[in-house]
C-alpha cells in the first residue's frame, strides 16, 4: 500500500504526476474562517517555480493555483480544501524509450508497482512538490505566530555565495550537478508543542523533510556536531536548542537538510543542475505543516489556542 497523506489533524495529501494534466493537494482538517484565497498560495509556489533564471530546470510553468473546495467567501470552511495546479509546459517525449534512470525511483517503482511512468519521474517527479508548497501556505494561517524561513547556506561544499552562479554555469557546461544545504529557522514557535514519545516534534520534522525529494540527510540544532563534542563544549548548544524531549522550548528551531546532486545529469530533458536552488520554499511547507498540526494537536489535548 501507498501512503499519500501527512499528518494528524492537518493533513495534507498530494496527487498528480509530472507530465499529467495537473497535481494538486487535499488539505483537510483546517480550522474554519481562515482568509484563504489563491493569491496568497500562489505568492509561495512562485519562490520555487521553474524557468525563472538560467540557473534551473528551463520548464516553465506559470503555477496558478485553482481552490475547488473548502472555501466560501474568501474564507475556510473546515472542510477539505482542494487545490489544483494544472502541468502546461509538459513535454513527454522528451522521455521516450528512457531506461531506468540511475539515482531516480524509476526501477524502484517498478520493483513495487510492476509498472513505471517515465515521464519525468512521473510521481517522484520534484513537480510534486509544488503541490506541498501549496498545502504549506494553508497551513501557515494557521500558525501566524510562527515565522519560517529557508535558504541555500551552501552549494558544492562552497558556502560562499558570491561563487555559486559560476559554479553553476561550470557545472551545466560539464554536463553535471551539485549538491546544496538548505538552513530552515522556525521563529515564534511556543513552548510546549510536540510529544515526549512517538510524535517527538524534532522526528516529525526530520521525516518531513526527507520525504522531500533528493533530500539526503537533516539535523536539527545543534545535529551532527554534537556527536563530535564534549558535554562540557555543548552547553550553550544544549541552552539554545529548539526542541528538547521532542517537545519545542519557545527557542528558534534550526534545521539544516543536505540534498543531493541532481540524478539528471548527462541525459535530455530540463533539470536543475542544482536542486536545492529551489529546496527552500518545499523545506519552509513541510516544517510549516508539521508546526500547524502539533498546534493543532496541543490544543487539542492541552487547550488553549
Amino acid at each position: 500500500m501507498s501512503i499519500n497523506r501527512f499528518g494528524h489533524l492537518l493533513t495534507m495529501t498530494t496527487w498528480g504526476e509530472s507530465h499529467g494534466p495537473a497535481i494538486g493537494a487535499v488539505v483537510d482538517g483546517c480550522p474554519p474562517g481562515l482568509q484563504l484565497n489563491e493569491k496568497w498560495i500562489e505568492q509561495w509556489i512562485a519562490k520555487r517555480r521553474p524557468g525563472t533564471s538560467a540557473q534551473v530546470s528551463a520548464r516553465r510553468e506559470p503555477d496558478r493555483v485553482q481552490i475547488l473546495s473548502g472555501v466560501f467567501e474568501g474564507r475556510t470552511t473546515g472542510t477539505p480544501i482542494s487545490l489544483m495546479i494544472e502541468n502546461v509546459d509538459a513535454r513527454p517525449a522528451d522521455y521516450e524509450g528512457l531506461p531506468p534512470r540511475l539515482g531516480h525511483a524509476d526501477q524502484a517503482y517498478e520493483n513495487k508497482y510492476g509498472i513505471r511512468d517515465p515521464r519525468g519521474g512521473g510521481r517522484a517527479s520534484a513537480r510534486e512538490t509544488a503541490a506541498r508548497v501549496a498545502a504549506g501556505a494553508v497551513a501557515r494561517l494557521v500558525i501566524p505566530e510562527v515565522t519560517i524561513e529557508a535558504g541555500l547556506v551552501e552549494m558544492g561544499g562552497e558556502a560562499d555565495s558570491s561563487r555559486w552562479s559560476a559554479m553553476i554555469e561550470a557545472a551545466k557546461s560539464a554536463g553535471d550537478s551539485l549538491g546544496g544545504i538548505v538552513e530552515c529557522v522556525a521563529s515564534g514557535v511556543p513552548a510546549g508543542w510536540g510529544a515526549p514519545v512517538y510524535a517527538k516534534l524534532d522526528a516529525e520534522l526530520a521525516a518531513a523533510c526527507m520525504g522531500i525529494n533528493a533530500v539526503k540527510g537533516v539535523e536539527i540544532g545543534e545535529g551532527f556536531a554534537a556527536g563530535r563534542r564534549k558535554g562540557s563544549e555543548n552547553v550553550e548548544g544544549m541552552r539554545v536548542s529548539g526542541i528538547d524531549g521532542g517537545i519545542s522550548t519557545g527557542n528558534p528551531i534550526v534545521l539544516r537538510v543536505a540534498f543531493k546532486p541532481t540524478s539528471s545529469f548527462g541525459i535530455k530533458g530540463r533539470h536543475d543542475p542544482c536542486v536545492a536552488t529551489r529546496g527552500a520554499p518545499v523545506v519552509e511547507a513541510m516544517v510549516a505543516l508539521v508546526l500547524a498540526d502539533h498546534k493543532l494537536l496541543h490544543r487539542g489535548q492541552c487547550g488553549g489556542q
